[in-house]
């Protein structure tokens, strides 16, 4: 089996005529380009695909998308609570300082002194930058900013994220 990344969340189908409504969890906005190929992961771990993207569009805070040879709602409701993915070999070549969230989420975050804080376990993007969310043994998860004044180094290799926290942020 090859390796495959999740690229959307699938919460719903829209409409009778074979959309499903996506919560997208990739930066790449050409992932869900029609042409495009995605594979889907049902909630009971079955990859099936790939499946070829016939039409996308934005409605609200969603993607909708429709593939080919899936044009009513009867043969797509099956894929409510499942995954979009990708193959390793349709990921793309990132520039210096970027990284895809599988090499983040599961890194271990610690201060530039060396204190650790906690675990990535997810992130979200919400706007102008990614928000890591760290869990943290006993404590509510903590919120960061992937921005230059707080993440100051990533080893996707040994999963680690140093980072220098703004006053207040390790706070209760």
């Amino acid at each position: 089996m090859k390796k495959m990344f999740n690229v959307g969340k699938i919460v719903n189908t829209h409409g009778i005529y074979g959309e499903i409504r996506v919560i997208k969890i990739t930066d790449f906005e050409e992932r869900f380009e029609p042409g495009n190929q995605l594979y889907f992961k049902s909630p009971n771990g079955e990859v099936e695909g790939p499946f070829k993207i016939t039409a996308h569009r934005k409605h609200k805070n969603f993607d909708l998308i429709k593939f080919e040879g899936l044009e009513n709602i009867d043969v797509v409701e099956r894929f409510k609570g499942g995954m979009l993915m990708i193959s390793e070999e349709q990921q793309e070549e990132l520039e210096a300082g970027e990284y895809y969230y599988h090499e983040i989420i599961g890194s271990s975050v610690f201060t530039l002194e060396g204190d650790e804080i906690g675990e990535v376990k997810e992130i979200l993007s919400p706007g102008a930058n990614d928000v890591w969310v760290i869990r943290r043994k006993g404590k509510k998860d903590l919120l960061i900013p992937y921005i230059e004044s707080v993440v100051k180094s990533v080893d996707p290799l040994n999963k680690t994220i140093a980072i220098e926290p703004l006053e207040g942020m390790l706070e209760e």
